[in-house]
């Protein structure tokens, strides 16, 4: 059976799992290639230039490879410094993550909005020229998370992960007494964090709209890529760890992610 288009999903570690997840039931005759660069994971801990350097020779050796139609850079980190050099170096399309500030404060009540990222993406000018355009009516509170994304990850494993730490990362996110002014909606701003939204919701003070750019990464994909043709059947898709580690020891937790499509070694 013929397939679709091959689209390459990258981020620093397991985050933009959350994204292929809604790309592939957008999109599940796709050929999929997830690549995690678990080698210098946690993005936070590097420089700007740092990552500029890593991510962008290394999109062009995973181009060169595996001969995408896409490529989304399903990471905020990443997206908010490397974006303009890709599509400068390379000549497929490329969908970015950033802040889902708009929607946010255009959804907002209370007007007053949190953004729940690491603390790189909300020290990024790119973060702050995205509140200066669209949050102006809006009270924003950003919150660099410091620990957040490797508890999604320990999750992802299957390791416990504690209430009294989750609750410690979100807890700045919350401001006001008043339920008609207090925080009522929250972007999350890195893409691990979905991977805890269950346990991130149970542990929040008051109920909020969490804010998943995931779903309007797909909506993206499908314009870039075209809607799922007839009598398509789902390829195999690869799982590549930066690092060389093998996918198998995750392959129960990672299945779900990539739907219909057999997880093949990379």
């Amino acid at each position: 059976m013929p397939h679709g288009p091959a689209i390459l999903v990258f981020d620093s570690g397991l985050g933009g799992l959350t994204v292929l997840r809604e790309i592939v039931s957008a999109r599940p005759d796709a050929a999929y290639t997830y690549v995690a660069d678990d080698a210098f994971f946690p993005y936070g801990q590097h420089t700007e230039d740092e990552i500029i350097a890593r991510v962008v020779p290394l999109i062009g050796d995973l181009i060169a490879t595996h001969k995408p139609d896409l490529a989304v850079i399903a990471c905020n980190t990443a997206s908010t410094l490397v974006m303009a050099h890709l599509r400068q170096a390379y000549g497929i399309p490329f969908v970015g993550t950033v802040p889902a500030i708009k929607p946010a404060c255009a959804a907002s009540r209370t007007k007053r909005v949190s953004v729940l990222g690491t603390r790189g993406t909300v020290r990024r000018e790119y973060t702050r020229t995205l509140i200066r355009d669209f949050a102006g009516d809006c009270q924003t509170t950003l919150v660099g998370s410091e620990h957040l994304a490797a508890l999604a990850e320990a999750a992802l494993r299957g390791e416990a992960v504690s209430d009294a730490a989750i609750a410690a990362e979100i807890a700045p996110c919350f401001v006001g007494d008043d339920a008609a002014t207090r925080t009522d909606t929250v972007v999350l701003a890195c893409t691990h964090y979905p991977l805890l939204l269950g346990q991130i919701q149970r542990l929040a003070p008051w109920p909020v709209d969490w804010i998943d750019p995931a779903p309007a990464i797909a909506r993206r994909v499908v314009d870039l890529a075209g809607p799922k043709a007839a009598d398509i059947s789902p390829a195999p898709a690869r799982m590549i760890f930066t690092s060389g580690k093998a996918s198998s020891e995750l392959n129960g937790a990672l299945k779900p992610f990539f739907g219909a499509a057999a997880l093949t070694p990379a």
